[in-house]
């Protein structure tokens, strides 16, 4: 089964993958708790755009739909950032390998 793609390069993060990446965050909480937070402010964008999007929609609340999506893509441009930097060593970042 081929995976959903976001890009013709990079596919879609699955569940499994986001799970990995906290599990990494959870076992390092100690010596990297700002790594800690920004996931976990990550993961809550992610949960407010899916959360929120019903609501929006049936309120007819056009405004809050881009920030919707937003949310939902969060993880993604996250990780897409993190790797870039990554790859260019201006950041490094441990937990690449268990979301790949």
């Amino acid at each position: 089964m081929a995976l959903p793609t976001t890009s013709a390069q990079q596919p879609a993060l699955t569940l499994l993958e986001l799970q990995r990446i906290k599990q990494w965050h959870l076992a390092h909480k100690d010596t990297r708790p700002l790594e800690y937070q920004v996931w976990d402010a990550v993961l809550t964008l992610w949960i407010m755009g899916w959360v929120g999007w019903l609501p929006a929609f049936a309120l007819e609340v056009p405004l809050a739909y881009p920030f919707c999506v937003l949310g939902m893509a969060t993880p993604q441009l996250y990780v897409r950032w993190r790797a870039r930097a990554h790859d260019r060593c201006r950041l490094r970042c441990d937990w690449l390998e268990p979301a790949r």
